[in-house]
């Protein structure tokens, strides 16, 4: 069976008395909210500062917190409460400029690591193609020791097993590979 809850009583309409002056709005003037501007500005900046660390967004925060409170004057019923208002506004645009802050480093895009110029990057690229060079120039015993020592990262008991030669061989085919190698690359330089 459905419930059915009581009607609330209804309101009696609220009927604006006539004023004197017909220029002065329900709610907070404009003049009481200059006025709590000059007596309180400071004060609700020390409070943005608490919640922001840059002097700059705090000026706008509260600066923001003015504005839409003198946008939503004639809701403020009782001017006492314009200041407890205006401290809310200045909290919540507070909290909103940190989420903004927050969304913003996590889109913002990952530094590259450090990067070579191109200049840099053709530079390498020109050495590169001299070892290349210089390693077509080996002999092939003395290029298959070095280049599995050194670019494949094997250990000397590792090339001997690998090539099927002694140990002996590996260093002695490394050790003339490196100066043959040095060579080369001294002459094309």
């Amino acid at each position: 069976m459905p419930v059915i809850a009581p009607m609330p009583a209804a309101r009696p309409a609220r009927i604006p008395s006539p004023r004197a002056d017909d220029t002065v709005a329900a709610g907070t003037t404009v003049d009481h909210l200059t006025e709590t501007y000059r007596a309180h500005y400071r004060s609700l900046l020390g409070l943005a500062a608490l919640l922001l660390d840059d002097t700059a967004s705090c000026e706008d925060v509260v600066q923001e917190a003015f504005i839409r409170v003198h946008s939503a004057r004639k809701r403020v019923r009782d001017p006492e409460k314009t200041l407890a208002y205006l401290r809310q506004t200045v909290v919540n645009l507070s909290r909103s400029a940190l989420r903004r802050r927050i969304l913003g480093l996590k889109l913002l895009s990952k530094p590259m690591p450090d990067m070579a110029s191109a200049e840099e990057g053709a530079y390498d690229q020109l050495e590169r193609d001299s070892l290349i060079k210089a390693m077509k120039g080996l002999q092939r015993r003395q290029r298959e020791v070095l280049v599995l020592r050194y670019f494949a990262d094997m250990t000397e008991a590792q090339v001997a097993e690998a090539l099927g030669i002694s140990l002996g061989s590996v260093k002695a085919y490394g050790s003339r590979g490196i100066a043959a190698l040095r060579t080369a690359m001294e002459a094309s330089a």
